[in-house]
């Protein structure tokens, strides 16, 4: 029974020990260079891994090797108890036999059948989330892809984050939340530029076909607080399309489409590719990650409307390092009774920030299957497969450099304004784009204008555009003073 079980641990072992020394040979041989080439895959390929994580003909093969192996395993495990056990051995002793190379059998099977079932529940994920750039269809993103080295001639990557407020109960969709992340393709270090959702006169492109009908920006004169809720940032991503369907061309997403233009053109970048949350299935993903983990600094109601003076029947507390599970943590994201539009903001970027935190190996490796089965029915996109490789071995980048808030002021920029000062608004970003710090010394390449446009006249002195580290911004610091 002993050496059953280092044959089971060390395959090959228990055929040598049983007499059967070529066949045992051969297999510890294959045993030991299988475990060899995966210490070496894994310290040295660990980026290729991860990239081939993403690639659905390989993910099927390897849902079919790890079969294989399992199953391999297990008739040696038998093999080996088989030539070992006594001729003379009485029933009861083979009965006993029995069952321990059975609970053998199922140790090894058990997680095999689990690491099958991740390897296909991400599969899925990719298939159903990432289409090819073939298959799918995008008015906005690059038209083609360079697979080989998609990050040659590009600095920044500059993706569109979207939040939803669609659901079964609500007519549209609201885009309460647009963040723009704009990565250093070098250094992996994130800036995200957080836009109110209550943003007027978006304007477009002059290339765009929108230009035609909304020349200085989407908005209306002489409009209503109320009639002015049409005609908002927030408003775009179902109103424009409604209007105008089919301008930009054949999409799967309109509204996505039409914001990249329109927010690009306020921020002064191209915006290469968006990612769209469906907010009602965001507490999925965050109790799939096993909870978040956030410093609320000060009351967040769980409800209530301000301007119809109902207060929130619960609140999250100010505290330091707290737990969230995924309700409390998209209210905490979107809480707006007693907060503004700034406030609110903060908070949804240190939720950015807790969640790549909590995306860490093990709790990926033990979580995966619902984290996999929460993140279909959360994301959109129009990134293609054939980039998901090379986003793969970015988004380490992203892991473990600097994630960053930039700054934007109100009353400089008029954000609260009928007429933002969009001009002054591109100067901050591109201003903060070039003072983000690298974390190494290794100078970087000049941005191509692809991902940054220089702006052509001046209406204001732009005022500077400041960096804030969010690990500072999300540190625990209450001001005290506290919505009731």
């Amino acid at each position: 029974m002993g050496f059953t079980l280092l044959g089971a641990l060390v395959p090959g072992l228990g055929l040598i020990v049983g007499g059967r020394r070529r066949l045992g040979a051969f297999v510890l041989t294959l045993f030991l260079g299988l475990v060899g080439l995966g210490v070496y895959v894994g310290l040295t390929r660990r980026e290729e891994v991860l990239a081939a994580a993403v690639v659905p003909s390989r993910l099927l093969m390897t849902s079919v090797v790890i079969g294989a192996v399992a199953f391999c395993w297990i008739v040696v495990v038998v093999a080996s108890h088989r030539s070992l056990r006594p001729a003379t051995g009485g029933a009861g002793g083979r009965a006993f036999g029995a069952s321990f190379v059975g609970l053998l059998c199922f140790a090894i099977a058990a997680p095999a059948a689990i690491g099958v079932q991740s390897v296909l529940a991400q599969r899925s994920l990719v298939q159903d989330v990432f289409q090819s750039q073939g298959e799918s269809k995008s008015a906005t993103r690059p038209s083609t892809v360079n697979v080989k080295d998609p990050w040659e001639d590009k600095q920044r990557l500059n993706l569109l984050l979207l939040g939803g407020d669609d659901a079964p109960s609500r007519e549209g969709v609201r885009t309460d939340t647009v963040i723009v992340a704009s990565i250093d393709t070098k250094t992996g270090n994130t800036a995200l530029v957080s836009l109110p959702r209550n943003l007027t006169f978006m304007p477009f492109p002059a290339d765009s076909p929108l230009r035609k009908y909304y020349p200085n920006g989407f908005g209306k004169e002489g409009l209503s607080l109320d009639g002015r809720l049409e005609w908002m940032l927030t408003a775009m991503y179902q109103n424009v399309p409604d209007a105008h369907p089919g301008i930009l061309g054949p999409s799967d997403n309109e509204g996505a489409d039409v914001l990249k233009q329109s927010v690009g053109e306020a921020i002064g970048l191209k915006l290469d590719y968006y990612l769209q949350v469906n907010l009602q299935s965001f507490p999925e993903i965050v109790d799939a990650l096993g909870g978040i983990r956030v410093n609320v600094n000060e009351r967040v109601a769980m409800g209530g409307v301000s301007s119809s003076h109902i207060p929130p029947k619960e609140w999250i507390e100010p505290g330091a390092n707290q737990h969230l599970d995924g309700r409390h943590a998209l209210w905490f994201a979107r809480g707006r009774y007693g907060a503004d539009d700034d406030q609110r903001q903060v908070r949804q970027r240190c939720v950015i920030k807790s969640i790549v935190d909590a995306a860490d190996p093990q709790t990926l490796v033990t979580k995966y299957k619902a984290i996999a089965r929460a993140g279909r029915h959360l994301l959109r996109t129009d990134i293609p497969q054939e980039l998901l490789p090379a986003m793969v071995q970015l988004a380490l980048k992203v892991k473990s450099g600097t994630v960053s808030n930039v700054t934007l002021d109100s009353d400089k920029l008029r954000l609260k304004y009928l007429h933002p000062d969009y001009q002054a608004l591109r100067d901050t970003v591109e201003n903060a784009l070039e003072s983000t710090p690298a974390p190494t010394p290794t100078p970087t390449t000049p941005a191509t204008p692809a991902t940054t446009r220089k702006p052509t006249t001046t209406t204001t002195t732009a005022p500077p555009g400041p960096v804030q580290n969010l690990a500072d911004a999300c540190a625990y610091n209450p001001s005290g003073d506290q919505p009731n």
